[in-house]
């Protein structure tokens, strides 16, 4: 019995002496002293009333009309002689074109009547009608220029002496900053809400080209894009543009384009009445797991392509190439560097800072103009498979006529074609996919299958970059 207890209290002990062993201080917050009220006295409210009074007059509503034709009725059987005998009078009841109504907000930035939108709430309008926050009266507005890629556009109506907002710097904005909403939601009237700013540089979103949102609690709905996100001094800090939802209600997550971007796409839609952006030259993308070993602690932007005779290739760039400045201007990752080259203008000179083999260098670029077709979309696809010179499960041909045309490869592009990927092989573990175009490796360029056995005997047992240009994109498969 005596042994029982003394068995027992032992393993007591143990027990006891672990969980003493795993034992956690932790950090407790200083207890609370007192609650202030934010009444100044008894006949006193907490209010922003009058810190967005100001605000709330630049504001207006927008309402577009769209005229949309009829695909029933113009659909060929309607010019049939015995189909209109047959309907007779009805026929020419049958309307051609029906006109679709919108809903949207603005903000006056001039006293002469410039209005800040978002270019989806006017797009495609037949007629722009915009009322003041204290007025029905509605007035008809010009079109002066717009920017689908940011989603901007700036319109104008007839008439002086409004009351402009005031710009804040987005850039000073912080994460938890008190903010107001104001739009029309819902065809309802001008209405305000209230939250904080979430988050900040939200990009990848595939909202617009050039995303570098605010993102916002506050409730925005159907009807506030194109109306003023303010801060709690009425100052515009972005145009509210889009949220996320399923079902097409508020659910927090809001976002808006930043007033510095709002201002200088804004002074050159009137200057100029488009936008003409910078253009480097490069595709890029973000510094991946397997990419790190290769690039250290740094970020940057990589590069995975150049196009020929493009701004970048001229001045000596090239493919893994880690960019990391523009102008003294540190570069995060691909999207930051996208949105900084493209609110640069053409021809503007730039020094961009870039490491290549580990070594940190300097080139002074030339701006070339963005084209108006759309970048092509670049993707990754990484691997950390350990192959030797040759790749399991991947077969390769060279280049030609017959090859091109199969899988309908641009005479530009050069390498080697994959052919077969044997499933499950390590070769479809890494990502390749037949019709993928194998075209460096590290330094090396790909031309012929032998190329590319000699540039993988070559780096035996070190990290080797592959080049691959597929129909989604260009990609970079990391192979250790």
């Amino acid at each position: 019995m005596k042994y029982t207890q003394y068995v027992f209290s032992g393993v007591i002990f143990f027990i006891l002496t672990l969980s003493g062993a795993f034992a956690i201080d932790f950090k407790e917050a200083p207890k609370i002293q007192k609650r202030i009220n934010p009444q100044e006295n008894d006949d006193s409210v907490y209010s922003f009333n009058s810190s967005i009074e100001q605000a709330k007059k630049s504001v207006v509503n927008i309402s577009t009309q769209k005229n949309v034709s009829n695909q029933f009725a113009n659909h060929p059987m309607f010019n049939d002689p015995f189909f209109q005998q047959f309907f007779g009078d009805i026929y020419g009841q049958i309307p051609k074109e029906r006109v679709e109504r919108s809903l949207g907000s603005g903000v006056i930035i001039s006293s002469d009547g410039y209005i800040i939108t978002n270019n989806h709430v006017i797009e495609d309008a037949s007629k722009v009608l915009v009322s003041l926050s204290d007025s029905s009266k509605e007035y008809v507005a010009k079109v002066v220029g717009t920017d689908s890629r940011s989603d901007l556009a700036v319109i104008k109506i007839e008439k002086n002496n409004l009351l402009p907002i005031s710009f804040a710097q987005s850039s000073n904005v912080l994460i938890g900053d008190v903010v107001f909403a104001i739009g029309n939601p819902f065809g309802v009237g001008e209405t305000i809400t209230q939250g904080i700013v979430s988050a900040l540089n939200k990009s990848g979103i595939g909202i617009n080209d050039y995303e570098n949102f605010i993102q916002t609690d506050a409730s925005i709905n159907p009807g506030n894009s194109g109306g003023a996100l303010v801060d709690s001094r009425g100052a515009l800090i972005g145009i509210n543009t889009a949220i996320l939802s399923r079902t097409g209600g508020n659910h927090g997550v809001g976002f808006a384009i930043p007033s510095d971007m709002v201002k200088k796409i804004a002074k050159e839609l009137i200057e100029k009445g488009s936008i003409k952006r910078g253009f480097l030259g490069v595709g890029i993308q973000d510094i991946n797991e397997d990419l790190k070993e290769s690039y250290g602690d740094n970020s940057g932007a990589v590069v995975i392509s150049l196009e020929p005779q493009s701004p970048a290739a001229k001045a000596g760039l090239m493919v893994w190439d880690l960019i990391t400045h523009i102008n003294g201007k540190r570069v995060s990752n691909a999207a930051e560097l996208k949105n900084l080259i493209g609110m640069l203008s053409p021809n503007e000179k730039v020094v961009v800072k870039f490491i290549r083999d580990k070594q940190e260098r300097v080139a002074q670029i030339t701006l070339g103009e963005l084209p108006d077709s759309k970048e092509t979309q670049s993707s990754t696809s990484p691997s950390n498979q350990d192959f030797g010179a040759n790749i399991e499960g991947l077969s390769v041909e060279g280049l030609n006529a017959n090859i091109r045309q199969r899988y309908r490869i641009p005479s530009e592009i050069n390498g080697v074609v994959v052919t077969a990927v044997n499933a499950k092989s390590k070769a479809a573990q890494a990502g390749f996919e037949v019709g993928d175009i194998i075209a460096q490796v590290e330094s090396i360029a790909i031309k012929t299958p032998a190329d590319l056995s000699n540039a993988f005997a070559r780096f035996k047992g070190k990290n080797k970059r592959v080049l691959v240009y597929s129909s989604s994109g260009t990609k970079t498969i990391l192979i250790k």
